[in-house]
């Protein structure tokens, strides 16, 4: 089945995956050529078989999807992601379509649909939830182009404080009490929402706009 769209499943849910794979592996065209349960064994899967499509979850024991997504489009630029999730907020949505993801469908979504979703992605074509589409929509409508703090969940604007302190994520943990994996979704989220490359950039754009006051 030299034509069959190649594609891996990374969720944390195995009766998830087995129901995904379950269906999809009735068509014909498309093959199931992996699973993983998380970011880690997400993204070493996907470097390993580099899969035309990769199915990914949002919310992960030991990561996020839109961290993820990210890794994935960096270690198999060819693999497309959908993003496969019960989750429509914008403050997912949005920093899931920067991490580099190309369509965002619900998990309402029926079997023959999810099938053709994969399709189109395997040619790069996008599918946008209507729910998630409508966010889209309205981000470009009513949010100025630049980005801006108000992006930001209050969460995500107290680690921004703490990394433009030049704290690391180890640091950020112990000051806001969660684990380091909890603070690396936040960073992964502010970044993407900032429009910035790394944790400098978004320090600096926390003294520009007054969020701390740079120091001398």
């Amino acid at each position: 089945m030299g034509d069959s769209v190649t594609v891996i499943l990374i969720d944390d849910h195995e009766v998830v995956r087995e129901g995904v794979r379950a269906f999809l592996s009735t068509r014909d065209d498309i093959d199931v050529v992996g699973e993983a349960d998380g970011e880690t064994t997400g993204v070493a899967l996907a470097a390993g078989v580099t899969p035309d499509v990769a199915l990914v979850d949002l919310i992960m024991g030991d990561g996020d999807g839109v961290t993820t997504t990210r890794r994935i489009r960096q270690v198999s630029p060819r693999t497309q992601v959908v993003v496969l999730t019960s989750f429509d907020d914008r403050n997912w949505v949005i920093p899931a379509l920067r991490a580099g993801a190309l369509s965002y469908v619900l998990k309402d979504v029926d079997g023959t649909e999810l099938a053709d979703v994969v399709r189109r992605a395997a040619i790069g074509e996008a599918v946008l939830h209507p729910r998630v589409a409508g966010h889209v929509v309205r981000r470009l409508r009513h949010e100025a182009t630049e980005p801006s703090i108000a992006d930001l969940t209050e969460r995500e604007l107290e680690v921004l404080r703490i990394i433009a302190q030049g704290a690391n994520n180890a640091q950020i943990a112990a000051e806001l009490v969660v684990s380091e994996k909890t603070v690396k979704g936040h960073v992964s989220n502010v970044l993407a929402k900032l429009q910035v490359e790394d944790r400098t950039q978004a320090a600096v754009f926390a003294w520009r706009t007054g969020v701390v006051h740079e120091p001398r």
